[in-house]
């Protein structure tokens, strides 16, 4: 196999986003677009990958850092101009170097690995990824000649209106001999509507010179779209999510709206996983077999145990064990870790906090910072009063405990073992294992004394 190296074209700004963020850097599917292409184009094998950036280069290295050399574009002056920053690294590789652009998210390692080998086993000194599509417009057109071959690529503005007719489209990813692309580089101008440097002028500059020029033709023209707005970001959102939906379905996982489900590309969901509409999975999340989430559930960097619900609620950061109940409209914040078979019901908020197994905390409560053992059963209205204005306390409760409705635990406290704790407390102290506290003001009955009250209003 010959060497192979890549160049990713980063450096514009894309004005037509309207945005501060940089173009590359919009994500789709929780992922920036730039990550896509990296990760695609590192399965073909390379050498090495040389990742050309200019406005927000900071933003995008620290992004994909470790897997590039960068080279900074300072003046835009057109794709071929943006290929000639990686001479210094590349000019004396002998091998293929593929150039793609860093906004078309939606190639897959399949099509790259395609195109690298029918270029290869075409010997061509240049390789164009093309499609055709029902719309051409605003793509650089494929002119071939009289037998089918290529001859050159017309950009939109510089077309005839025979040119313009053509649906054969340039993509932007190209398959190059090395050295034969620096070398045709040196003679491309920058004579032409934009008054900009052309990557495609090196297709007809190695065609004069009677070199064997190729084009790889996709039939997924999806695939290749390019993000330049808004709009074909949401395009190119829809193309993943569907992307990524039917390969988790096609493993065995219960998707029941696809159309309404969303799921990050590094998530990982076991078999027989249930998937109700209204669902978002991202980051690093793992669902495993049997668990049910939704519908409208936000789960975020979670480990989800087997046969685990999680109805209507949100979850993020944490751990949550077996067959545990949440929700509905509960609230799981960062670093929580909930054990298995616990039940945390509606309106409950929990976190940075541990939860033991067989513990309940089945409505309307607030566990922060706290240590829950295993079967505790916490109140209807219980909070961990865990914050003084400046520094955050923990409130602990050991196992087999029994909260009663409406406790505040003032941390830092700890509950002992197989204590209760009387509904409406205010608890201050330790409670010690086996005891049963009681912190309520003393109730006063007034007989009478709303109807006098009531007599005085109306005087």
């Amino acid at each position: 196999m010959k060497n192979r190296y890549a160049v990713i074209l980063a450096a514009g700004q894309g004005t037509r986003m309207k945005s501060k963020l940089y173009k590359v850097l919009h994500p789709v599917m929780g992922r920036p677009m730039v990550q896509h292409v990296m990760n695609q184009i590192k399965t073909v094998n390379l050498n090495e990958i040389v990742t050309i950036v200019g406005f927000g280069a900071e933003a995008v290295i620290e992004k994909v850092g470790g897997e590039s050399k960068f080279i900074v574009q300072k003046e835009q002056l057109g794709t071929g101009h943006a290929v000639q920053q990686a001479e210094e690294i590349l000019k004396d590789k002998v091998g293929t170097t593929i150039v793609v652009c860093g906004d078309t998210p939606l190639i897959t390692d399949e099509t790259f690995k395609a195109l690298f080998n029918h270029h290869e086993q075409e010997n061509a000194k240049a390789t164009i990824l093309t499609t055709k599509v029902e719309s051409p417009t605003g793509y650089g057109r494929v002119i071939r000649n009289d037998q089918h071959e290529v001859e050159r690529i017309v950009e939109q503005k510089d077309a005839n209106e025979a040119e313009l007719a053509v649906n054969e489209i340039n993509t932007g990813t190209y398959c190059f001999d090395n050295q034969a692309l620096f070398q045709a580089l040196k003679e491309v101008s920058n004579d032409n509507a934009q008054g900009e440097y052309y990557l495609p002028d090196v297709i007809e500059i190695l065609r004069n010179k009677d070199e064997k020029v190729s084009a790889f033709l996709t039939p997924n023209d999806e695939e290749t779209l390019g993000v330049n707005d808004r709009v074909a970001l949401a395009q190119a959102e829809k193309v993943m999510k569907k992307r990524i939906n039917e390969r988790h379905m096609r493993n065995g996982v219960t998707i029941i709206d696809p159309d309404n489900t969303y799921i990050g590309p590094d998530v990982i969901i076991e078999q027989d996983v249930l998937i109700h509409p209204g669902s978002i999975i991202n980051g690093n999340s793992s669902i495993k077999s049997n668990a049910e989430i939704g519908p409208h559930t936000e789960v975020s960097n979670c480990l989800v145990g087997e046969e685990t619900v999680i109805r209507q609620s949100v979850a993020s950061d944490s751990q949550i064990g077996a067959r545990v109940n949440i929700g509905p409209y509960a609230h799981i914040r960062p670093q929580a870790s909930i054990g298995n078979e616990v039940k945390i019901g509606n309106f409950v908020e929990v976190k940075k906090s541990v939860i033991g197994n067989q513990s309940k905390v089945s409505h309307l409560s607030y566990i922060g910072d706290a240590e829950i053992g295993s079967n505790v059963n916490v109140g209807c209205g219980t909070i961990t009063v865990n914050y003084d204005g400046e520094n955050k306390f923990l409130t602990k409760i050991d196992d087999d405990a029994f909260i009663g409705c409406n406790a505040n635990l003032v941390a830092p406290v700890t509950i002992g073992k197989g204590s209760f704790v009387a509904a409406g407390s205010t608890i201050t102290k330790d409670v010690p294992d086996d005891s049963l506290s009681i912190g309520r003001a003393r109730q006063e009955n007034k007989e009478g004394y709303a109807k006098k009250l009531k007599n005085r209003k109306k005087d």
